[in-house]
């Protein structure tokens, strides 16, 4: 787990960290996720990169063998944490898939701005996270993932995630690497 380079033009993409998903059970604790999700995007901001921030507000149709939940979320359950400090700069970008890109402004965001890599964090890492990474490997994203920023519901799947499915599609490495990286090639 090493991130070896960070593109000129590299955007920070935080899933799903809203007061509905971070109330539920998690493989970590969340606390922990929060907190590295935060100094990345203080980082990102601090050198005047794109922060972007992803919340789930529905989820997409058909059929499925495991339940999910159909009715009306309860207020606030689509909210943002406020330890990611929202910004009025950040693009915020609302989805009913478990991946940021699809049905989303995202992609076009993300190349209007020029950018070539993107750093991703958040919940759950089998689901959101990884449908994302994908999704930004196949569009010719450079993908780095911030590992100790995210967790899942499943310890399982967040650790088939890390060591089966992110190596094949991008760079992982701890928020402090990510950061300090970040600091030495902006300095």
């Amino acid at each position: 787990m090493t991130v070896t380079t960070l593109d000129p033009k590299t955007a920070l993409v935080i899933i799903d960290l809203q007061k509905g998903i971070v109330s539920r059970p998690t493989a970590h604790p969340v606390a922990e996720v929060v907190k590295h999700a935060s100094a990345l995007a203080a980082a990102f901001r601090r050198h005047g990169l794109p922060v972007v921030l992803v919340n789930v507000a529905g989820a997409a149709s058909g059929r499925a063998e495991q339940a999910r939940n159909q009715g009306e979320f309860p207020a606030g359950w689509a909210d943002l944490v406020p330890e990611l400090n929202q910004q009025p700069d950040d693009h915020t970008v609302t989805k009913r898939t478990w991946g940021a890109f699809t049905n989303t402004d995202l992609q076009a965001h993300l190349k209007k701005l020029g950018v070539t890599q993107v750093v991703i964090a958040g919940v759950a890492t089998s689901i959101g996270v990884e449908s994302t990474a994908r999704h930004a490997h196949e569009f010719g994203f450079n993908v780095t993932l911030a590992v100790d920023a995210m967790t899942d519901m499943n310890p399982d799947a967040h650790d088939n995630s890390i060591a089966r499915i992110f190596p094949r599609l991008g760079e992982t490495g701890p928020t402090r690497e990510i950061i300090q990286l970040l600091d030495g090639t902006r300095a």
